[in-house]
C-alpha cells in the first residue's frame, strides 16, 4: 500500500476523502505495511502512537489527532524528529460543555433514574416525594480549568444562578473572565472545600495526572457533585467510587475514564451516576469541523493545494 496520507477511520464529512487519504485500521497489517512512506498520520484519541511507530514511519511529517488532547502521542519524539502535531482545539468548546452541563442536570435531577422508572413500567403517578433531586441555584461550581471549555461551561451554569469558581495550572490569585461575568482563580484546596459542584476541564498531563485522590475528594463537601468531561486519568476513580458508595459524593457524571473503553466494573452498578460513552464532540457539525480543522493542517504542512 503505498500512501502520502494514512488515517486509521473515516472522520465525519468529506475532508479526508478531499485529501485523499488511504484508510486502514490502526496497526493492521495494511496500517504498518504502509507507514515507511507516509507523510501524514491521522488517529484517533483511542489510538496511542509510540517512538516504535515513529521509526517505521521515516518520512512523516505531521501526525493529525481526532481530538484536542495530544497525551497518547509521543511528543518528545516528535519534537526531536520536527513532526508537527495538528489537533482540534477550539471547535468543540460549546459540545462539551453543553454536554457537562447534560451530565450535571441528568445527575442532579435524576433523569436516568427517571427514565428507567417510565421504560419498565413501573412509574404508577406522581408522588411529593418522588425521585427528589438537588437545585443548582445560588451554589459555588467548582471548575478545573481556565481554557475555553471551563469558561463556556462557567457561562452555562452561570445562567442557572450558579456561581462559578476556577484553578487552573496558571497559578492562584486574580480573576477569570468567562464572557458574561468574572470568577475568582483559587487554590485547589480552597475551590474543592467549597464546590457544591466539581467539573473538570484541564488537560491530562504529568502534572493533572491523578490531581484528585482520595484526599483532594474528601475535601468537598458532603454530598457535591462530581462531573468530568475531560479525561479519566485526572481522578482516582476507585477513591471517587468509596467515596460515592459511603454517601459523601452526592453522584457522579462521567464521559471519560481511566484505561477506556474499558471501565472499572464498579461503576456499572454504581449509585447516583451517569455514564456516557465519550459524547464530548460528538455533534454533526463539530466532528465535521474537527476533520475541517486537521485536513487543512495537513494541506498547509505537506503543501497540497
Amino acid at each position: 500500500m503505498n500512501a502520502r496520507i494514512l488515517a486509521t477511520s473515516p472522520l465525519v464529512g468529506p475532508a479526508l476523502k478531499e485529501l485523499g487519504a488511504v484508510i486502514a485500521p490502526f496497526r493492521s497489517a495494511e496500517w504498518n505495511a504502509a507507514l515507511p512512506e507516509v507523510e501524514a498520520l491521522v488517529v484517533l484519541l483511542s489510538e496511542p502512537l509510540t517512538e516504535s511507530d515513529l521509526a517505521k514511519a521515516p518520512k512523516l511529517k505531521a501526525i493529525a489527532t481526532y481530538s484536542v488532547g495530544v497525551n497518547h502521542l509521543p511528543l518528545a519524539a516528535c519534537e526531536t524528529r520536527g513532526i508537527r502535531i495538528l489537533s482540534t482545539p477550539g471547535v468543540l468548546t460549546d459540545a462539551t460543555a453543553d454536554l457537562a452541563l447534560t451530565l450535571l442536570l441528568a445527575v442532579t435531577r435524576r433523569v436516568a433514574e427517571g427514565e428507567r422508572m417510565v421504560r419498565s413500567g413501573r412509574w404508577t403517578g406522581w408522588a411529593p416525594d418522588q425521585l427528589l433531586g438537588t437545585g443548582l441555584a445560588g451554589k459555588v461550581c467548582g471548575i478545573l480549568g481556565a481554557g475555553a471549555i471551563g469558561k463556556a461551561f462557567a457561562r452555562r451554569v452561570w445562567a442557572l444562578g450558579m456561581q462559578p469558581i476556577f484553578w487552573d495550572r496558571e497559578g492562584t490569585g486574580g480573576t477569570v473572565s468567562f464572557g458574561v461575568c468574572e470568577s475568582p482563580r483559587v487554590p485547589l484546596p480552597k475551590l474543592l472545600e467549597s464546590s457544591a459542584v466539581l467539573s473538570l476541564h484541564c488537560p491530562l498531563t504529568h502534572a493533572t495526572r491523578g490531581l484528585l485522590g482520595l484526599k483532594e475528594l474528601e475535601r468537598l463537601p458532603k454530598g457535591a457533585i462530581l462531573i468530568n468531561t475531560a479525561r479519566g486519568g485526572i481522578v482516582d476513580e476507585p477513591s471517587a467510587l468509596a467515596l460515592l458508595r459511603a454517601g459523601h459524593l452526592g453522584g457522579v457524571g462521567l464521559d471519560v475514564y481511566e484505561g477506556e473503553p474499558k471501565l472499572h466494573p464498579a461503576w456499572l452498578d454504581a449509585p447516583r451516576t451517569v455514564l456516557l460513552p465519550h459524547l464530548g464532540s460528538a455533534t454533526v457539525e463539530t466532528r465535521a469541523a474537527m476533520a475541517r480543522l486537521l485536513r487543512d493542517g495537513i494541506a498547509e504542512t505537506l503543501q497540497i493545494s
